[in-house]
């Protein structure tokens, strides 16, 4: 099945309350139908609750919830073309592989016949054909969410939702599980819904992010767009590592840092007005100190198996953490070169909206210009 741009969920102006507690506030945002999609965020932020809202374990306090252009805020859980995949899995340990798979279309008193083949089917999209009387215990952590997956999947909903599935298996393991969840998923052609505090996993798998903190939506976008484009210090800082300092734009395209005047391909900002920059580690090329658009001094490393780690500081006091293969020696001086594209200004107390309001306007005034 082709993704198409129809929307499936949309939430508008929700927010859910736990007695004084508010967990979501006046949140609205659109998922559109047969995309990946992660929620991501510190634990508290929100993210599990608008899963559960959407799964209809529980109802909104204030605003809408839409499923294909209706209103569902009341509509039972087991009504909803939903399936939910369970940090914990949640599978029947007394039932087997193919039991366990099959227990949705036992509920719903489908004809043997029609289970057999449809657990089949889903066994086959999981890569677990021949584990049918295989014991729950028996399988292996990506086995077990594999089983999850394909219980989920053989109820044919329109959307899957993954509450951290794959936290509790080893880096090496849950590295595999992305590739294969993010395959499975353009294989169905439906809804994913992914939850993870996990910032490598939701850029490695996603179609669109949407960062969560305090119960708000602090940005959304593709992974490129949330990496190289940052609304705010929250999220630049926790997509990733990166170098933060105060700055100055002094006018379209030109800003003032770290004691210098940087050409950069921001604009639309006033002219002095103080702004925040970001530079990334990787984007940071050790060089000479005569060849450095910045000179800083090493003050620690770390090899972190494909580079090395580097911090350093420069006249003003900034820290400048700099990813290399190029080993430093501690204590020494270095230059530290980027170009245009690598400055990012910030904004201070800007939203997503103005943002890309600004990025539109001064877009389009370059290609009138």
């Amino acid at each position: 099945m082709a993704a198409t741009s129809e929307t499936i969920i949309r939430f508008e102006g929700v927010t859910k309350r736990f007695d004084d507690t508010t967990v979501l506030n006046d949140v609205s945002f659109e998922i559109e139908r047969g995309k990946f999609y992660t929620l991501l965020g510190p634990s508290g932020c929100g993210k599990t609750t608008i899963l559960r809202l959407i799964a209809g374990f529980i109802e909104p306090t204030q605003g809408n919830i839409y499923f294909n252009g209706k209103v569902i805020n009341r509509v039972p859980a087991n009504e909803r073309q939903v399936n939910t995949v369970f940090q914990d899995y949640a599978l029947f340990p007394h039932l087997n592989v193919f039991e366990n798979v099959a227990f949705g279309l036992r509920i719903k008193k489908m004809k043997n016949a029609a289970i057999k083949e449809k657990v089949k089917e889903a066994l086959r999209f999981v890569n677990l054909e021949g584990y049918e009387n295989r014991e729950i215990h028996e399988m292996s952590g990506g086995q077990r969410q594999r089983v999850a997956i394909a219980r989920a999947i053989v109820n044919e909903p329109e959307i899957i939702l993954l509450d951290e599935p794959l936290s509790a298996l080893d880096l090496k393991l849950r590295t595999e599980m992305q590739y294969e969840l993010r395959e499975l998923q353009r294989r169905l052609g439906i809804t994913f819904i992914f939850v993870t505090h996990d910032q490598e996993e939701a850029l490695a798998m996603s179609d669109e992010i949407f960062v969560l903190n305090e119960g708000n939506i602090q940005q959304s976008g593709t992974p490129t767009d949330i990496y190289d484009e940052p609304i705010n210090r929250f999220v630049a800082d926790f997509i990733g590592e990166s170098n933060i300092v105060p700055g100055r734009m002094k006018e379209d395209y030109v800003v003032e840092f770290a004691g210098h005047t940087y050409d950069c391909v921001d604009g639309g900002l006033n002219p002095n007005e103080p702004v925040e920059i970001v530079i990334r580690p990787e984007d940071l090329e050790i060089t000479t100190v005569e060849q450095g658009k910045l000179q800083v001094r090493v003050d620690s490393q770390l090899f972190r198996g494909v580079h090395y780690e580097i911090s350093s500081y420069d006249d003003a006091g900034n820290e400048w953490l700099v990813h290399s293969t190029r080993k430093a020696v501690v204590g020494e001086r270095i230059g530290l070169y980027f170009d245009p594209e690598a400055i990012h200004v910030m904004r201070f107390g800007e939203t997503e909206e103005e943002f890309d309001k600004r990025l539109e306007e001064y877009v389009e005034a370059d290609d009138a210009e």
